[in-house]
């Protein structure tokens, strides 16, 4: 069964904007208003967006010229957009997720998490930058006193509030209601509803294919990030496309450590990790390194070689389509191990 896309608001602004084939350089107004706690209004070529910290952010013309962490930067694209600069924790260049994306023009403001080039921000002339704000506790909760994501701290984040108002959208909840945001989110940016259409088709065809893959082979999956400290594993309920995952019939791994996203593991204890597929982030330790750790070289999803890259698509229909028909294959030729 297909899930309507939730977007209230976005008939009426479409017959408020006209027609045009407008590009992220043209952009109108973002107008969804969910539980991802965004709304957002244009008249008359003005911009307003109340956004997730429930601050409303004002710009007085349709904004031209937009600056976009990364995570948000793919879905962008995804729809057809085109951001003039992007930030986050890895370059385009190192992140995975950009690989088949049209990067031309996309000025790339630093190399790792809180690094941004002030400068090159300002040369970019934004009219506004969009990123995320990510919850603190499994109620959804948002910390005001802490930077919004991307920036190092308070003082980075009021240093490029100083170039271009920053528009923040809640990363958390239930993963189908922010990709609905985003896709509302992108077509009041100018995004052709045709392209974000045909994308929820692609998606619902590989949720499907998923949803069969996940119950005819029988397998569980665990996602996780190492490092020299440990393993750390995602709690699907706190992470919004594991939470999808899991009500497209995925059979995801709990961690039993305690917390708020991440289950952490020593390195002593990592091997009460278990499942038959290791979903292991495109950052921190690969293969070769946890091969290395005598407490887990002996993981059965190790030893089978039943581990693939976790890159946490992002939260679009295109990228979620393309990973979960990878995921599917990857359900459909593992076995049971642990």
């Amino acid at each position: 069964m297909n899930t309507p896309r939730r977007g209230s608001v976005r008939a009426a602004l479409l017959t408020a904007v006209t027609a045009t084939a407008l590009i992220l350089t043209a952009c109108s107004s973002t107008g969804a208003s969910d539980d991802t706690g965004s709304d957002a209004k244009a008249s008359s070529g003005a911009w307003s967006y109340e956004d997730a910290t429930g601050t409303t952010v004002t710009v007085d013309h349709r904004p031209e010229r937009v600056v976009v962490l990364n995570d948000i930067a793919i879905s962008f694209i995804e729809y057809g957009l085109r951001p003039v600069g992007t930030f986050g924790q890895l370059p385009m260049t190192k992140d995975a997720r950009f690989d088949d994306l049209d990067q031309d023009g996309i000025t790339q403001l630093g190399t790792a998490y809180g690094d941004i080039d002030l400068e090159q921000l300002a040369a970019l002339k934004p009219d506004l930058v969009v990123t995320s704000v990510y919850p603190t506790d499994a109620k959804g909760t948002l910390d005001a006193s802490q930077p919004a994501y991307g920036f190092k701290d308070k003082e980075q984040q009021e240093q490029v509030e100083a170039i271009a108002p920053v528009a923040t959208v809640k990363w958390g909840g239930k993963g189908l209601d922010v990709i609905e945001h985003i896709a509302d989110l992108a077509e009041d940016l100018g995004a052709e509803e045709s392209a974000v259409d045909s994308a929820e088709k692609e998606f619902d065809t590989a949720k499907e294919t998923l949803r069969t893959a996940s119950e005819e082979s029988g397998v569980s999956v665990v996602s996780m990030y190492a490092d020299g400290d440990g393993a750390y594993v995602t709690r699907p309920s706190d992470e919004p496309t594991l939470q999808m995952w899991s009500d497209f019939g995925v059979d995801l791994v709990t961690p039993k450590p305690e917390g708020f996203y991440w289950g952490i593991y020593s390195w002593e204890n990592a091997g009460q990790i278990s499942a038959d597929v290791i979903l292991l982030s495109q950052q921190g330790y690969q293969v070769s390194d946890l091969e290395k750790q005598p407490t887990f070289a002996d993981n059965p999803a190790l030893e089978a070689g039943q581990v693939h890259s976790f890159t946490f698509p992002a939260l679009d229909y295109a990228s979620q389509a393309d990973y979960m028909t990878k995921l599917a294959g990857w359900l459909d030729d593992s076995k049971p191990v642990a």
